[in-house]
């Protein structure tokens, strides 16, 4: 727990100092050849590995299971011993169970939320305001839904009090939003775009490395990026997608889906809270 503490302290640190700084794309004409939107996608693909390791692990990762055990220790004597909706055992944490937790649900969570990002960037607000939206953002959307504020979860008639996993929860949350903002920012001035010059190839051998680690996410953006490297071929969408109206409309599109789920964000949020 004391490592947990450490990491997550460590990854929310790196993101909110590096937070006030401007996301730099390379720069490019629209009309790119093949070659050379593959080298952008490789760069994005890049960031969004280490940037979504390093948070998932750090926040996702080490603050879920610094939550649980938070939750753990204070749900009183007759919730220790029984079992969770994941077959975990409340008050029981193990150090394999926190490094299957971190492996699995960090790294998964943690490169999903950071090509997120990377797509909806553009339609956030600068600076650590972006994170912090982008973070109770996805809250709204999917933590309410899926987890960790799903309303339906049992768990949370094991484990509590109730207000108090809302507080946690929400404070990973805009944690997790400052944290990948953070690391991308600071990553794109950082990593060049690949070539053949041996500095640069030193700085890919990171992403690289925790390519072949996470081999299965790997697997499904080499294939996402055969799908890019295809449609930048079609000048006209290349073009659309880099305009002003592009930004307006992502706006637009994000707070009409961020509106559309508050209702039931509220409603779960509430039922736990006063469960």
């Amino acid at each position: 727990m004391v490592i947990c503490g450490v990491l997550l302290l460590a990854g929310v640190a790196a993101g909110a100092q590096w937070g006030d700084r401007p996301f730099v794309t390379p720069a490019g004409e629209p009309g790119l050849s093949a070659i050379e939107a593959a080298r952008r996608f490789v760069w994005y693909a890049s960031i969004a590995l280490v940037v979504g390791i390093g948070a998932g692990v750090t926040v996702i990762g080490c603050g879920g299971r610094l939550a649980m055990r938070l939750l753990a220790a204070t749900s009183g004597d007759a919730a220790q011993g029984r079992i969770t909706e994941a077959d975990e055992i409340v008050g029981k944490i193990t150090a394999g169970g926190t490094i299957g937790f971190v492996i699995f649900v960090g790294i998964l969570g943690g490169v999903s939320t950071a090509v997120l990002y990377l797509v909806v960037r553009r339609s956030l607000p600068v600076g650590w305001l972006g994170g912090i939206v982008f973070g109770l953002g996805l809250l709204v959307v999917f933590g309410t839904t899926i987890d960790p504020l799903r309303d339906q979860n049992p768990d949370f008639d094991l484990v509590g009090p109730g207000w108090l996993a809302v507080v946690v929860f929400i404070v990973l949350a805009v944690a997790l939003g400052v944290t990948v903002a953070g690391l991308a920012a600071r990553l794109s001035t950082w990593l060049p775009l690949p070539s053949a010059n041996r500095r640069v190839l030193l700085r890919y051998a990171v992403p690289a490395a925790l390519a072949a680690f996470a081999y299965a996410v790997t697997v499904v953006i080499l294939i996402l990026g055969l799908a890019v490297v295809a449609v930048t071929r079609w000048r006209s969408l290349v073009s659309a997608t880099r305009s002003h109206r592009a930004v307006v409309v992502g706006r637009v599109v994000a707070i009409t889906i961020a509106a559309a789920s508050l209702p039931n964000a509220v409603i779960s949020v509430a039922h736990i809270a006063t469960s």
